[in-house]
């Protein structure tokens, strides 16, 4: 997904440490060149696996697009609505009356309208404004007084490193439902037919990010040493805040339940972004990771 930052740190580290190659594997990491045909390619096989996110896989679902997550990445969200300290804006319903800049997904409008009605406020009281992906520059020029769809291990860093304190409101916290931020995918044909490849595969990459939980140094300098443009200094921040959430609350890393892919099939059908006939049970397995 996008481009190559701590998130991916496990799958370096499995690469680099050889988890891969022991579990009889050859793999290559490829970054896609539109993050948005992830689901596609691996529906068609280009590719066996890939890094989507709970929202998408749910659409892609309901689209007929036959993807399925196979592990979670990330066990909480990390969508935020960013705001400069400098405001004084702290939780939602100060936004009334102001600017939020936002991507122009309809996702993040219904997480900010979410996070607005638990604060007693609501999506009327604020001006959107489509920025692009341009979120942090539109923040720090103060064309906005807020921005929606930056993340906290992420975005919150780079505007600290240009200067500027900010404050976080994390979705979970206003409304909406605990979700697995980033998943790992594989086609409803590869589960089928290979299951044995999944199996393998997802044993390897548990390893990676084991490894790399226990030791952030060394996930970093792989991720360094594989892409050299990396921002290190960046990385090295963000994963001391990402790692955490990679095993948090669950017996081991990837674990996905019934209840979390339920409730937010149920706010996303609330705000419209999907219709009534998705079951949230065919959008993910579990197998793999419990037969760890």
């Amino acid at each position: 997904d996008w481009y190559p930052w701590s998130n991916h740190a496990g799958l370096v580290l499995a690469q680099r440490n050889g988890a891969f190659r022991d579990a009889g594997l050859d793999v290559r990491l490829n970054v896609p060149a539109n993050p948005e045909d992830v689901l596609k390619l691996v529906a068609g096989g280009q590719d066996t696996f890939g890094i989507s996110y709970q929202t998408d896989v749910l659409l892609a679902r309901e689209q007929g697009i036959p993807v399925r997550s196979i592990m979670a990445l990330v066990q909480h969200p990390l969508n935020t609505v960013m705001t400069l300290a400098s405001s004084g804006i702290e939780r939602p319903g100060q936004l009334a009356g102001k600017r939020v800049g936002y991507p122009g997904l309809p996702s993040d409008e219904a997480l900010l309208a979410t996070m607005l009605e638990a604060d007693g406020a609501s999506l009327d009281d604020v001006e959107l404004v489509n920025v692009g992906f341009d979120l942090v520059p539109a923040l720090l020029g103060k064309r906005v007084d807020a921005i929606v769809g930056a993340y906290w291990v992420h975005e919150a860093i780079l505007a600290e490193r240009q200067g500027y304190d900010v404050n976080v409101m994390r979705v979970e916290d206003w409304g909406v439902p605990d979700y697995y931020e980033l998943v790992l995918v594989t086609s409803d044909a590869t589960i089928e037919q290979r299951p044995e490849l999944v199996e393998r595969f997802v044993t390897a990459v548990t390893t990676g990010y084991d490894a790399a939980g226990a030791d952030h140094q060394a996930a970093i300098d792989a991720l360094v040493s594989a892409y050299p443009d990396t921002d290190r200094t960046l990385e090295e921040a963000g994963i001391e805040r990402l790692a955490p959430l990679w095993h948090d609350g669950v017996p081991r890393f990837g674990w996905q339940t019934p209840e979390r892919w339920d409730a937010f099939l149920g706010w996303m059908r609330e705000h419209q972004l999907i219709g009534p006939s998705m079951d949230a049970r065919d959008a993910f397995t579990n197998q793999f990771v419990e037969s760890e």
